[in-house]
């Protein structure tokens, strides 16, 4: 199924890319990869989260967050892309959890980035993936998120076949003159 129709079945609409916070741009492409730099949790009333989880926040709350960002990521490949039916593979996830020393679940925070990307895009969204404690996080979010995704050609299969077309005729028409050339 299309990830565009899976994304209105689920009734997700995506929120505005938000710019990046320092030097940096919100994903750069490299031939079929899109890496996309890391995200934290969205604002709730205007107010970003703030905190570690194992002290001011639980698990559930962490997945949440995760999830969130899995939100704000697929809100930058459809930016950067035009269509989320262009991602031909969630390649890896680096899932970073601002987390009190002795926490040990950040997989299962990172699950609510992970299970979403699943649901948008089935198994071209299952990953390779890290889920790593950190001791703080930019601005005291509690979770960011990078990824890296496969990307289709921008329509530019379409100039392989036209050209492919020219050249079949081109050659056709070549056999025909030498044919012709032979007869005389």
């Amino acid at each position: 199924m299309s990830a565009e129709k899976r994304l209105k079945q689920l009734g997700i609409v995506l929120d505005a890319v938000t710019p990046p916070v320092a030097n940096y741009v919100n994903a750069v492409r490299s031939g079929q990869l899109l890496f996309l730099s890391g995200k934290g949790p969205s604002a709730v009333a205007g107010v970003r989260p703030r905190g570690k989880l194992g002290r001011e926040f639980s698990v559930e709350q962490g997945y949440a967050f995760a999830r969130s960002v899995g939100l704000a990521l697929l809100a930058v490949m459809k930016s950067e892309l035009g269509s989320l039916d262009r991602v031909t593979r969630v390649v890896k996830l680096l899932g970073m959890v601002n987390a009190e020393p002795d926490f040990a679940d950040q997989p299962q925070v990172i699950n609510g980035c992970s299970d979403l990307f699943v649901e948008v895009f089935g198994e071209r969204g299952r990953h390779a993936r890290s889920a790593v404690g950190m001791g703080s996080l930019p601005m005291g979010i509690p979770v960011e998120i990078e990824a890296v995704v496969e990307v289709a050609a921008a329509r530019a299969a379409a100039a392989p076949a036209h050209s492919r077309a020219r050249r079949v005729t081109a050659q056709r028409g070549a056999s025909k003159r030498a044919a012709k050339a032979r007869r005389r």
